[in-house]
């Protein structure tokens, strides 16, 4: 039997769900892989360590005891850190200097690294993103963006691998993770029973249907931030670029060269992204029929605006709607919606 050395890093501050939930799939995969007869001859191996050896208190105030790592290991997950919404990074990050070192030294040796949700800092710290196709949080993928310029931030993936490094989006993409991991090491059709065991949903593709704007940093008044500001209270009307052009005082040609230069799109794009940012907002926030959704923010081809949201949300409005477990009504009343249907609680 070959066998896979897997270390999980405990360090402080870390997300302990993130530390336990991988090691738990894994060891539940082992278990089924021997089941199935262990075709592939593949034994996995999975240690909590941590680099003092001694008590590591994780996000949480929970005391842990990890093990003093050992050898070199087939791969290193490093998952992510308690933080603030607008955190510090520099300092964050500063008293985690011996586990950035350890990451690069690990990887150095052949070790493939990776990183839960803004565990890809740490990777960062360690030199291991430039150059590299890499995802994160997308709460935070402007942080990382900006803090390692060198990396190739795709922001909407939940699961990068390029080469030797594996970086993943936030809390919850650590399941999609160790099912990436099963995959890769005991095969399909293990990590197809691993999910099924353990009710894990089918791979997620994108960030995309999460990802709420609202959330964001409200950028500086820019040229394109104003003019979707403008879009935002204009969402009925049909676009006409001249009428655009003529409200901002400019020809209709400097008006998408500073769309453009700002934002890499078109006017006529922007205007679709806050038509399509107010839809889900209205899939998310009320039970409106769809029709009345897609009549809301100026469209009156049902079929045509589906596809304007399954390109930049990667699903349709009826599954991003299916996806909401609660919905706010008129009084603050919750509806439950099951199956399509909504029930009164």
């Amino acid at each position: 039997m070959n066998t896979v050395r897997i270390a999980v890093l405990a360090y402080s501050g870390c997300m302990p769900t993130q530390l336990f939930g991988i090691a738990d799939v894994l060891r539940i995969a082992a278990d089924i892989d021997r089941s199935l007869g262990a075709r592939r001859g593949v034994t996995l191996d999975v240690e909590l360590v941590a680099l003092s050896g001694r008590a590591v208190t994780v996000a949480g105030g929970v005391a842990l005891r990890p093990k003093r790592p050992v050898g070199t290991y087939d791969l290193l997950i490093v998952p992510g850190l308690e933080t603030q919404r607008h955190p510090d990074w520099a300092q964050a990050l500063a008293p985690l200097s011996a586990e950035c070192q350890f990451i690069q030294n690990s990887f150095a040796r052949g070790t493939t690294v990776a990183a839960v949700c803004i565990g890809a800092f740490l990777l960062g710290e360690a030199g291991l993103l430039d150059g590299r196709k890499v995802t994160t949080a997308w709460l935070f993928s402007a942080d990382l963006a900006t803090r390692y310029p060198a990396a190739k931030l795709e922001a909407d993936a939940i699961l990068m691998q390029d080469g030797a490094v594996i970086t993943t989006a936030a809390v919850s993409s650590a399941f999609d993770l160790a099912i990436h991991l099963v995959k890769l090491y005991l095969g399909a059709e293990v990590a197809t029973a691993t999910a099924a065991v353990t009710l894990l949903p089918a791979p997620r593709a994108s960030q995309s249907p999460y990802v709420d704007t609202a959330m964001l940093d409200t950028p500086r008044p820019t040229f394109a931030h104003n003019l979707m500001q403008w879009f935002e209270q204009r969402l009925t009307d049909e676009f006409d670029l001249e009428q655009v052009a003529r409200a901002f005082h400019v020809s209709s040609r400097t008006l998408m060269r500073r769309a453009k230069a700002e934002t890499g799109k078109s006017p006529l794009a922007l205007l679709q992204e806050a038509r399509v940012e107010h839809a889900k907002r209205l899939l998310r926030d009320g039970d409106w029929p769809i029709i009345r959704v897609v009549e809301a923010v100026g469209y009156a081809d049902v079929v045509s605006f589906t596809r304007l949201f399954a390109r930049l949300v990667g699903e349709t409005p009826a599954k991003y709607r299916q996806r909401q477990p609660f919905v706010a009504s008129e009084g603050c009343v919750l509806r439950h919606r099951v199956s399509g249907t909504a029930r009164r609680l």
